[in-house]
């Protein structure tokens, strides 16, 4: 199974369900049977009822969380900065556009999740400092 490769990993919240897959079956169709769970925090893989991943299969699910964990880290990054975008989007809309009753919608909350965010970022960057 060159063009579809052996194992499908259908991604979760927190890692994947990973199916063994199956094309050379009389029928000729797709068949995917789960044999994992991966915990991509941890590590876990859990084999699903009476099915265990071979050695190759543990190779590639192994490879898969590495390349699944960078991606993660990667988006985690990018969404930081369309969150800096968001904000001077925001800025910009409320100081040209905004109505005070639209202001009034959503205010209270972002003024806190802003004052959150700056408490914590300072209070990192000033450990950091400590630490240098």
């Amino acid at each position: 199974m060159s063009d579809l490769g052996s194992l499908f990993f259908r991604v979760r919240e927190n890692g994947a369900a990973v199916y063994r897959v199956d094309a050379e079956n009389r029928q000729r169709r797709l068949d995917m049977q789960q044999i994992a769970v991966i915990n991509i925090r941890n590590g876990d893989v859990k084999p699903q009822g009476d099915q265990i991943p071979t050695a190759a299969e543990r190779n590639e699910i192994d490879a898969w969380v590495v390349a699944r964990r960078k991606v993660v880290e990667e988006r985690r990054i990018d969404d930081l900065l369309r969150t800096t975008d968001h904000l001077n989007l925001t800025a910009q809309w409320v100081q040209t556009k905004a109505t005070d009753t639209q202001i009034d919608l959503f205010a209270d909350d972002l003024l806190m999740a802003m004052h959150d965010l700056r408490s914590v970022i300072v209070r990192r960057k000033a450990d950091g400092l400590i630490k240098k």
